[in-house]
């Protein structure tokens, strides 16, 4: 995947003394140290982004942050004092009127806190509303305006005023303006931040349902963790108008950077976000059905410390789990194939899935949990103990600690049953 924007050290210093704030920026003063001297508000601080296309990037922060500064210095509603604001080859910082005009009408689209929507214009007058501007003709615009009110799910609302519509519609409106002129880029500032918190949580699903329709390359600001880690593909953190941590959901959740992130992350459900790629053991020991005898068996589970292994065909087409103590039993008998003692028919779960949704699974059955690819091939295997420990918060040592050497403790405490 391209990058659409790249940010680039990227400052924005509001006052009367920018130059000298600007050096006492670069020696390393804080935001109220440069306050204290100069009288000038440093809003963003050397800000290094690069968004992907067709990816919703999140700036999540507490007011003052600079978060809000930061998206609009991407349109040049607020002038960046240095840096760059690159679009693919177009560096928007240097964009003259012209060409920041049709950026702005053709490229980007703005979505506000407070929806913007003219109340003397009907739905489908307001979606036409940039199209107007942009010279189209009226049957043209009402055309287009009709089919993505259809898309923002509002059909049949069209020739309505905006003031009879509830909040969500409202913003429905809003996302619907946004699309019209089919941008590129959409700029969403707070978006659902003004809205009851049942109808926020359903435009956050309207948003993602309709991002995978659209694929737009979206930048959102919010100010609440939990919205960031729904909706953001990716997610920067800013504070005193720095980015202190840039990465997944899942990498802000399990790997803060620094005290600051790790207070916004301690109280966040992290089975919600932990997926069973992160806590599975990656590439494990297996045996192939054809080949591995009890012996084998037997050998590879005393090797590692575990009770049970994966089976796989030659194809490592994930096949079942054996327990060492049937391996055993079959060697006693003389037996040289391990096919009768195989455990088919388990669940098995995609890298991706929430460790909150692999609890239930592992009461069908006193094994791991196999993780597969799309083509049943063998990717991990997924412990009880790491489910827990993740469940838990404890720190990546600790988790690491029980995959390592807590596996025959959870044997002991479960009957020495559920590990491998």
């Amino acid at each position: 995947m391209s990058d659409k924007i790249q940010i680039k050290d990227l400052d924005v210093i509001f006052g009367r003394r920018v130059k000298e704030a600007k050096k006492l920026v670069d020696q390393g003063l804080s935001k109220e140290e440069v306050l204290g001297k100069t009288g000038c508000t440093v809003a963003v601080n050397n800000a290094n982004i690069n968004i992907q296309e067709g990816e919703i990037f999140v700036v999540m922060g507490l007011s003052g942050s600079g978060k809000s500064t930061l998206l609009r210095c991407l349109n040049r509603l607020i002038e960046p004092t240095r840096g760059t604001v690159t679009l693919e080859d177009i560096d928007i910082t240097k964009a003259d009127s012209a060409k920041l005009r049709k950026l702005r009408r053709e490229d980007m689209s703005m979505v506000f806190q407070h929806f913007g929507l003219l109340p003397h214009r009907t739905v489908a007058s307001n979606v036409a509303f940039g199209l107007e501007i942009n010279g189209y003709p009226e049957k043209e615009r009402l055309e287009k305006a009709y089919k993505v009110i259809d898309t923002v799910g509002l059909k049949g609302y069209e020739e309505m005023m905006t003031g009879e519509l509830s909040g969500g519609m409202q913003q429905r409106v809003g996302l619907a303006r946004a699309l019209a002129n089919d941008p590129e880029i959409m700029l969403m500032d707070e978006a659902f931040s003004a809205l009851d918190p049942l109808i926020r949580t359903n435009m956050q699903d309207e948003l993602l349902t309709l991002q995978e329709k659209v694929k737009k390359t979206i930048l959102f600001i919010t100010h609440d963790l939990d919205e960031a880690l729904k909706l953001g593909d990716r997610i920067a953190i800013m504070k005193d108008g720095m980015i202190v941590q840039t990465g997944s959901p899942e990498d802000i959740l399990t790997k803060p950077a620094d005290d600051y992130v790790r207070s916004f992350v301690e109280n966040v459900d992290r089975g919600k976000i932990v997926t069973a790629g992160t806590v599975m053991f990656n590439n494990p020991e297996r045996l192939r059905l054809k080949t591995a005898g009890p012996a084998t068996a037997i050998r590879k589970m005393r090797a590692v410390g575990v009770t049970s292994l994966p089976v796989v065909d030659e194809n490592n087409n994930f096949i079942g789990f054996v327990k060492d103590e049937d391996m055993v039993k079959l060697q006693n008998e003389g037996e040289k194939s391990i096919e009768g003692k195989v455990y088919k028919e388990l669940n098995t779960v995609n890298e991706n899935v929430a460790i909150a949704d692999l609890l239930p699974l592992f009461l069908d059955s006193a094994l791991n949990l196999a993780v597969v690819d799309d083509d049943n091939k063998l990717k991990g295997v997924v412990v009880h103990s790491s489910v827990i420990a993740e469940m838990l918060g404890k720190e990546q040592e600790e988790v690491k600690q029980i995959r390592e050497d807590g596996l025959d403790n959870v044997n002991n405490e479960e009957g020495g049953n559920d590990n491998g």
